[in-house]
């Protein structure tokens, strides 16, 4: 497998289809010997929360979304990269995130698919607001300290 497998990166308020994703990386090939996915979903918070709005702006996300998956593409050997972002309002149970890898082995796909999914985290520039169940603001969701350091796992230095 090719190290120098070029990402496929979209944002976009439509839902996604995990199946189709995988389909469409997998289908016809034969050196993929394993596949990873991730899905983040939007969570009801024990039911207090209607909905959650992700705001961005288009050209930086792309830019850095895709940055990132290149970064995971130069440091495992992988055969095909997928992250799928959604923005705008997402309802409980909804898809928020997709992360596909393949590889020929299954350690490389782990270990890509959990660093994308570390670095989107806590580097995506998206920006959260919650709508609440009760009709009340939610407010915008801050950042995590757990996300930088489930980054900084994978720093180099």
């Amino acid at each position: 497998m090719s190290a120098r497998v070029v990402p496929v990166v979209r944002i976009q308020a439509e839902d996604f289809d995990t199946a189709v994703e995988i389909d469409s990386m997998t289908r016809g090939r034969t050196d993929v010997g394993a596949v990873v996915t991730f899905t983040g979903l939007c969570r009801d918070e024990a039911g207090a929360l209607s909905a959650l709005e992700l705001e961005h702006y288009p050209v930086m996300a792309e830019a850095e979304i895709s940055r990132i998956a290149t970064e995971a593409a130069e440091r495992w050997p992988l055969g095909g990269l997928t992250v799928v972002h959604r923005h705008g309002k997402i309802r409980p149970g909804e898809n928020i995130v997709l992360v596909v890898t393949a590889s020929a082995h299954r350690q490389a796909a782990f270990d890509a698919a959990s660093f994308l999914m570390d670095y989107l985290k806590s580097r995506a520039p998206f920006w959260k607001k919650e709508h609440r169940a009760d009709g009340g603001s939610g407010g915008w969701v801050e950042a995590k300290a757990s996300d930088d350091e489930a980054a900084a796992r994978w720093s180099r230095d």
